[in-house]
């Protein structure tokens, strides 16, 4: 993986968030690819319950100040970075004071999505790509994790199809069990076309449950990585059936050389 430029997109990352399967995973794959010499970059959520002066986090002005569209509004993109402690790997932090001022991440007090996660996804997504544009940082692999993060690729091989930063880059979407009931805003289909994405791919959409999300990002990813050991039947069922290159589930101490291998021998 030497001189490699991955990018990892996830909505949770240790140590900014308590661990889980997702957080955990957008720690320890970005930390090996970087102990072989890989070049790094983490995009993450800057949700308003993580605490910016223990991590020190800073906000990087020439990289703010851009708007982006959300279903017809104007919403002020703020990044801003830190360094995780002793891996020198940087962490972008994707922050809008209307989506992630919250003291809380994806659900309420009492367990309920908010409502809006719909646009933070589409927020999320398109901030990352913006900022990498303004890095002008083109990466070899771009890994995704969690469904917040479920747009990207979507919104990468559509949207932004002609930008040629990313004409080299492959997508690979990790697929874990942690999902959320019920299903987000089901408007959210229509704030995705409002980006002028074709109808017929985003379909599934109309209903955006956890599985359906995963689906659409299942369908624009290059290769596949299967991060829980067991994850939802018609989802397992549809990895197969899209006859992409998959990384079965691998336990924390076979991953390293698993990983890399994938990478090498299948992605790259």
């Amino acid at each position: 993986m030497k001189d490699k430029r991955i990018l990892y997109v996830s909505s949770e990352v240790v140590p900014y968030l308590p661990e889980t399967e997702i957080s955990s995973m957008s720690f320890e794959a970005p930390r090996l690819v970087n102990q072989q010499g890989g070049q790094i970059r983490i995009f993450m959520p800057r949700y308003g319950n993580i605490n910016e002066r223990r991590h020190q986090l800073h906000e990087v002005i020439r990289l703010s100040g851009i708007n982006l569209v959300i279903n017809d509004l104007d919403m002020p993109l703020i990044i801003k970075v830190a360094s995780i402690p002793k891996e020198r790997i940087q962490v972008y932090f994707i922050d809008n004071d209307e989506y992630f001022k919250r003291k809380a991440t994806l659900t309420d007090e009492d367990g309920n999505l908010f409502p809006d996660n719909d646009e933070r996804a589409i927020f999320f997504a398109k901030g990352v790509i913006e900022t990498v544009k303004k890095l002008n940082w083109s990466p070899d692999i771009i890994h995704v994790h969690g469904w917040l993060a479920s747009l990207l690729p979507v919104y990468l091989k559509e949207y932004y199809k002609d930008e040629p930063l990313f004409n080299e880059s492959k997508i690979v979407t990790s697929v874990y069990s942690q999902s959320f009931n019920n299903s987000l805003n089901e408007d959210m289909v229509n704030k995705v076309k409002f980006d002028n994405i074709n109808e017929d791919t985003i379909k599934v959409l109309e209903q955006p449950s956890y599985v359906n999300l995963m689906k659409v990002a299942i369908d624009y990813s290059d290769a596949l990585i299967i991060g829980s050991e067991e994850i939802p039947e018609d989802l397992k069922a549809y990895v197969d059936a899209s006859n992409k290159p998959t990384l079965e589930y691998k336990p924390k101490d076979e991953f390293g050389t698993a990983y890399t291998t994938f990478f090498n021998e299948h992605v790259l």
